[in-house]
């Protein structure tokens, strides 16, 4: 969902030349292969996000090279991201936790809506839009 969220934003013209590639992985290979759950997709249309096309795949460790920031939703994810980050000496990649752009002066874990009710949907909705949002204010100067 938060790829399909920051794609949208991205789309922006006073944005296009200033962000690459964005792509979205997990630390496991649970759903590799899959599309987004039907709730994500639904999830994002209702709001207007009806172009998001996504294969799942795992994380490898040459996406420490290939990307400039790497968000984890939550500390798990945030402390295997960091244990492989040692092993890439050469990394690049900037890893930290997707809600230390929450807002709120304190960073935010944005949990796993899969094992939960269409509430747990919006929920990540919000938190991906805004944190996405804020990224970009901070990073770039724009939103």
């Amino acid at each position: 969902m938060a790829e399909g969220i920051f794609q949208n934003l991205a789309k922006q013209p006073n944005l296009k030349d200033k962000i690459g590639r964005i792509d979205s992985c997990g630390t496991a290979a649970y759903h590799s292969g899959e599309p987004p759950d039907d709730r994500t997709m639904a999830t994002l249309e209702a709001n207007g996000i009806n172009d998001y096309d996504h294969l799942a795949r795992r994380f490898h460790p040459s996406d420490f090279n290939t990307f400039d920031y790497i968000f984890a939703m939550d500390r798990s994810n945030l402390s295997d991201l960091h244990r492989l980050q040692k092993n890439a000496p050469d990394s690049k990649a900037k890893v930290m936790l997707f809600g230390e752009f929450s807002g709120t002066k304190r960073p935010e874990i944005v949990n796993d809506p899969y094992y939960g009710g269409d509430d747990g949907f919006a929920k990540a909705y919000e938190q991906c839009t805004r944190f996405s949002k804020n990224f970009l204010k901070e990073t770039f100067g724009e939103e």
